[in-house]
């Protein structure tokens, strides 16, 4: 039978239409036509099985698998042999469903048949072995479609490591080998592995927030978003890159990805700062860093926060609650960087930007209706999925009431966005198709999170990092940080910091953990059985440990404690509220560090696509977005020494205000100039003042701090009028 000639060689530009009603719905091909109405069926499905259906996990998340597997390779080509086939990119896909859907239907085989032959290895058949090789053989090949090839060779060192590799190499990262049919059943069926509680975060809670932001898209958020900051920012002198600033802050909210977000504002913003004046390379650097900030951004935050939840236990409202303040430092830091640049180069002055009224009305009710439900119903404890669905249904209803008020009206521009049929179609297919490239990467990572649980390296690496730290907490930031960066530069942001959240966070919290132990070995300890639990250390402070010792000897003793018995003690001697709090810092430190890549060169793909839209050097826009995106270095060093995250909220909002004109004057200190150029008693100033700031809760200092820089501020500003004033036509 011949092979339909839609379904033949196709180019890529083609394949988008697979996945979108640019094209009218009556003109597009009948299998194009099926594939959208199933596509949307799956996303109903998604939202179905999150409220309605009670369907065990595993089969929720292979289903999960399975759709994303064939949309992906709609989209994604294969390329065979240069060629690339709509049909055998389908039926690969549909192959890998299959499989998928035959290993959870043989769990309960697999295990009575293994009971059934005591003693021997689990019993797969010829089919189950055929299923299972195809599933890691797809994570393999549809991770490579949708990232590039550094989790592919991941996910091959992994199994090689747990299979063969590991009893080969020396010290920590030794590790028995174990047999080919443990290794499928623990790659398929373990809670790390391919349908494990990666594929459920990614099911449960991602894929329904893509949704979402799709739904915002469609019913005009983003003409909202840029109108609104115009208003907030557009009389501003360099009101243009402000406005990108805060257009990239709220799109956070819907997409949380950095180059989503700055391929959708920069094509708006980038332009409008360009032409009011930036340079190209700071207006595509400006951007770029803005949009790093939307996976900072609460409540979406990318998928960092739903990771952080399953592997902290720490809910997911708290997360996004000590999110906030941490998000706005950011966002002001990438604003001063353009607050100095306007002053500066005199850009920008006296642009008036129009705002169109209409837009801000009729997108309104459909942005800040829907996204202050979902904040609260959040805040208020029901499940993420259950706040992402009731969100969708409060935009269609909204999107109605807003179509009436505009016929009772007579304002037209409230009528063109309601959710018809038509709209929930588009909103669907636009949010799985956000949704592919982090569906497949959370369900693949999940070969690399199995083969790190099973064969305990993530142990043996936390040890490597307390090692070579020495206890020091800069020192280990400063190591995950460039371990972060390489990583970064072939993996999605998500990916890299599961992957060194697994590694990293476990030896980071225990660092912070030990300053508390410290604390109490400086004035003793008084409980005899705390004491005991020295004894197992090869240290000479042992005997000083019931009655205290100085700083210095408490750090060597902890130093000397071996990893096993730290895992141990820090249970007994650090409450445990106190160990949660720490490993919140852990994960935040690390998924903060973990977004460097987007905008540090050489590898930087938020600022390489803002670099395309300003048709700038890619590098040296890099540089910029890396200059402008300091914050990321800044904030996760607030996590680790003051109590940002952990602290009262009258504490957290003492450190955060008095950060900010900390901030300021690094950014100052690096540009050289502030208000105006620096003179040189302005850089004691800054320095001294940059310092007092950060001192936390210490009022008197960050008083005087923040004296010092408003006083440079003024100076500067005083002096800039005096010898440059504004010209009439500004």
């Amino acid at each position: 039978m011949a092979i339909p000639r839609e379904l033949e060689e196709d180019s890529l530009a083609n394949r988008d239409q697979w996945l979108s009603l640019d094209t009218p719905f009556g003109s597009k091909t009948n299998a194009q036509k099926f594939f959208v109405v199933c596509t949307v069926g799956f996303a109903l499905w998604h939202i179905a099985t999150n409220l309605l259906i009670n369907e065990a996990a595993l089969w929720q998340n292979a289903i999960h698998f399975g759709g994303f597997a064939i949309l992906c390779s709609v989209i994604f080509p294969a390329r065979i042999f240069g060629k690339q086939s709509v049909a055998l990119d389908l039926l690969i896909g549909i192959l890998v469903a299959a499989s998928a859907s035959w290993m959870i239907a043989s769990e309960s085989r697999i295990y009575d048949d293994t009971l059934a032959v005591t003693g021997l290895a689990w019993q797969f058949n010829s089919i189950d072995w055929i299923a299972g090789l195809i599933l890691i053989a797809a994570a393999f090949d549809f991770s490579r479609r949708v990232s590039g090839w550094v989790i592919p060779i991941l996910i091959v060192l992994s199994i090689s490591y747990i299979l063969f590799l590991g009893e080969h190499l020396p010290g920590v990262f030794r590790a028995a080998s174990l047999p080919m049919d443990d290794v499928l059943f623990r790659t398929v069926f373990n809670d790390e592995g391919l349908f494990g509680i990666l594929a459920t975060i990614s099911s449960a809670n991602i894929t329904l927030f893509m949704i979402f932001g799709g739904f915002l898209v469609v019913s005009g958020a983003s003409d909202f978003v840029i109108e609104a900051s115009k208003i907030v920012a557009g009389r501003i002198q360099g009101g243009a890159a402000f406005v990108a600033v805060l257009s990239s802050a709220l799109t956070g909210t819907i997409s949380g990805s950095a180059v989503a977000n700055t391929a959708s504002t920069g094509v708006i913003t980038i332009p409008l700062m360009k032409s009011t004046g930036f340079r190209g390379r700071f207006a595509a650097g400006i951007e770029a860093a803005a949009s790093t900030g939307g996976q900072l951004m609460p409540p979406i935050m990318g998928a960092g926060a739903f990771v952080m939840a399953s592997y902290t236990s720490i809910p997911y409202a708290t997360i996004v609650a000590v999110s906030i303040i941490p998000a706005f430092l950011y966002f002001l830091s990438v604003a001063f960087v353009v607050r100095i640049e306007a002053v500066k180069h005199r850009v920008g002055e006296g642009i008036d930007m129009t705002v169109n009224r209409q837009k801000i009305i009729a997108g309104a009710m459909t942005f800040l209706v829907p996204l202050i439900s979902m904040i609260y119903l959040l805040m208020s404890g029901v499940t993420p999925s259950f706040a992402a669905s009731a969100s969708i249904g409060v935009l269609i209803c909204v999107s109605w009431v807003a179509w009436l008020i505009g016929r009772l009206t007579g304002a037209t521009d409230m009528q063109s966005n309601v959710m018809t049929l038509k709209r929930i179609f588009e909103a669907c297919l636009l949010g799985m198709r956000s949704g592919i490239l982090t569906a497949i990467l959370m369900v693949s990572i999940g070969v690399i999170n199995n083969a790190i649980v099973t064969s305990g390296i993530g142990n043996g690496f936390s040890l490597m990092i307390a090692q070579w730290s020495q206890g020091s907490l800069v020192l280990a930031i400063l190591l995950i940080g460039l371990a972060s960066l390489v990583l970064g530069m072939g993996l999605p942001v998500t990916a890299a910091y599961i992957i060194m959240a697994i590694l990293c966070a476990p030896a980071l919290a225990g660092i912070l953990a030990d300053t508390m132990i410290v604390q109490q070995l400086m004035v003793g300890l008084a409980d005899p059985a705390q004491s005991a639990l020295f004894m197992l250390v090869d240290s000479p402070h042992v005997a000083k440990v019931a009655t205290g010792m100085s700083e210095e000897e408490a750090w060597s003793l902890v130093a000397a404690i071996p990893f096993e018995v730290a895992m141990t003690l820090r249970p007994v001697l650090v409450d445990v509220e106190y160990l949660t709090g720490f490993l919140l810092i852990a994960h935040l430190i690390i998924f903060w560090l973990s977004q460097d890549s987007n905008v540090t060169p050489p590898v930087c793909l938020a600022a390489f696509t803002a670099a395309g839209i300003a048709k700038s050097p890619p590098m040296a826009t890099g540089f910029q977005a890396w200059r402008a995106a300091k914050g990321l270095y800044i904030v996760p060093l607030l996590f680790a020494y003051t109590p940002l995250i952990t602290g009262s909220l009258y504490e957290m909002l003492q450190i955060g205000v008095f950060s900010l004109f900390g901030i300021y004057a690094i950014n100052a200190l690096i540009a050289r100039y502030a208000e105006g150029p620096l003179t040189i008693w302005n850089w004691p100033c800054l320095v001294g003042g940059a310092i007092l700031c950060f001192v936390p809760l210490d009022l008197l200092f960050n008083v005087a701090g923040a004296v010092l820089v408003s006083s440079v501020v003024v100076w500067t500003h005083r002096q800039n009028q005096f010898f440059n004033p504004p010209s009439v036509a500004d």
